[in-house]
């Protein structure tokens, strides 16, 4: 068997044990590229569960894939086997509407979102549009409410809305995530430019020392969710707390939004990253734990091991 025909069976094995499959760079944890970043982001608004395969720690699909579906470029998108596109082609379907429907999942609600916009700022984007003919004034907001200004080409499919004269265009996540937002001009030592607050944000992430989370935990009124591997629970045991792996990930994501979440690891480095992962997701009360398992065990419950 030839090496192209062997990449072509495992492209087709991916695609036969999958419904959705994202070639990119990088995880979807840890994209490596922003083309990458926005497709990931796009989906991730639309589905919880979809397979991605990290082209850059496999050089034989890297190259196989651009010739399998003859699409010379990364990410690629497959539903169903069948090639749907790159970065541009996502953006485009998901902002009209056609990748829900291609998904199965419900149509968008495209109600535009009420934003305001100050005299100061309205009157900068004038001045720069002034020069961009054919181009709008777009607004992107990513799952951890990061937003992103940008000036492209109109294609009709966006979510229009108007403040003080002036139109910003959405997609529907965004167009969501921008409800009752104020869009100002600021200046710092940094500079100036536009700046935006976002009410529909939910709270940060907050840090929870192991002595406040031990009262709630005799309350009952917090779940403890270990990210720790297998191996470490078993070696230092957090008795009573939820485990987060890929088995559990849709009961625990499935929560009431309104749950009180404390995410525990080694030291408190990675727990804070599956912290944001459930932030995004709504969630508005997550904490952090200090110092992880290892605080616990110096702090709390010394019969816990150390490692």
């Amino acid at each position: 068997m030839s090496e192209s025909t062997d990449v072509r069976l495992r492209i087709e094995a991916i695609l036969a044990d999958h419904p959705v499959v994202l070639f990119m760079k990088g995880t979807r944890e840890a994209p490596s590229c922003g083309f990458s970043a926005a497709t990931v982001g796009a989906l991730n608004d639309l589905l919880e569960n979809y397979h991605t395969v990290n082209v850059l720690a496999d050089e034989a699909i890297r190259q196989g894939i651009k010739e399998f579906g003859n699409w010379p470029t990364i990410p690629q998108l497959y539903v169903k086997g069948e090639l749907v596109g790159g970065a541009d082609i996502v953006r485009s379907m998901v902002t009209s509407g056609e990748m829900h429907g291609l998904l199965g999942v419900p149509a968008p609600d495209r109600t535009p979102p009420d934003i305001s916009i100050s005299d100061t700022a309205a009157q900068q984007i004038r001045a720069a549009l002034a020069d961009a003919q054919g181009m709008g004034l777009f607004l992107a907001i990513d799952a951890r409410f990061h937003p992103q200004f940008q000036l492209r080409e109109i294609d009709g499919t966006e979510i229009r809305a108007q403040a003080n004269g002036i139109e910003v265009l959405f997609d529907p996540a965004s167009a969501k995530r921008a409800r009752g937002a104020h869009i100002g001009w600021a200046e710092t030592a940094q500079g100036e430019g536009l700046s935006i607050d976002l009410p529909a944000a939910p709270p940060r992430v907050r840090d929870i020392d192991v002595h406040r989370l031990k009262q709630m935990l005799d309350e009952g009124t917090i779940t403890v969710i270990d990210v720790r591997s297998a191996a470490e629970r078993e070696l230092a045991p957090f008795a009573g707390a939820e485990v987060l792996d890929a088995a559990s990930h849709e009961r625990l994501t499935g929560l009431p939004k309104d749950s009180a979440l404390a995410f525990l690891c080694h030291h408190g480095n990675s727990s804070r990253t599956a912290a944001e992962h459930f932030r995004e997701r709504g969630f508005r009360v997550v904490h952090n734990v200090e110092g992880g398992i290892d605080a616990w065990s110096r702090e709390i419950d010394s019969d816990v091991p150390r490692y």
